[in-house]
């Protein structure tokens, strides 16, 4: 690891914590016989609503302690938009189980970071970010909904 100044080297310390928790909510556990990995984040997802909450308020909780320790706005809202496309996807009834085996938003916030630190990328504001991930997030609710809707619809019609 290239570390620039001290200043990274107690910052890197400080943040060891953050990616042990990282790896144990997205790649503790591995399926034997195969290199596919996976944590605890998705086996609370198996829980209706509290699941998906405790795995929300971790990630909210991982962001806010690397933002307080310096990362750039433009990372911050990169990692923002992973943990709540986590979160909503996730919390789709079986499509969402499946989607959080192998969407590992902490992981890739955990890369994000290491990005950041080491090879000074991801600098900036997070407003143009923000607003990308605003239409796009919009965007997905309307197909959603309309997806919703046609499933409504089929439904109904067999009655």
């Amino acid at each position: 690891m290239a570390v620039r100044n001290k200043q990274e080297v107690q910052l890197t310390g400080k943040l060891k914590w953050v990616e042990r928790l990282s790896y144990l909510l997205d790649e503790r556990f591995r399926i034997p016989g195969t290199n596919f990995r996976f944590g605890l984040d998705p086996i609370l997802n198996l829980i209706p609503v509290a699941g998906d909450l405790s795995g929300f308020l971790l990630s909210a909780a991982l962001i806010l302690t690397m933002a307080r320790n310096g990362a750039s706005g433009r990372i911050v809202a990169l990692m923002t938009i992973n943990a709540i496309l986590d979160a909503i996807l996730g919390a789709i009834p079986i499509l969402g189980q499946v989607f959080d085996f192998f969407y590992k938003a902490n992981s890739k916030n955990i890369r994000l970071l290491k990005e950041h630190y080491e090879e000074g990328k991801h600098q900036g504001s997070g407003k143009n970010v923000w607003v990308t991930a605003i239409i796009v997030l919009f965007v997905l609710l309307i197909l959603l909904v309309f997806i919703i809707w046609k499933l409504l619809e089929w439904i109904i019609s067999w009655f």
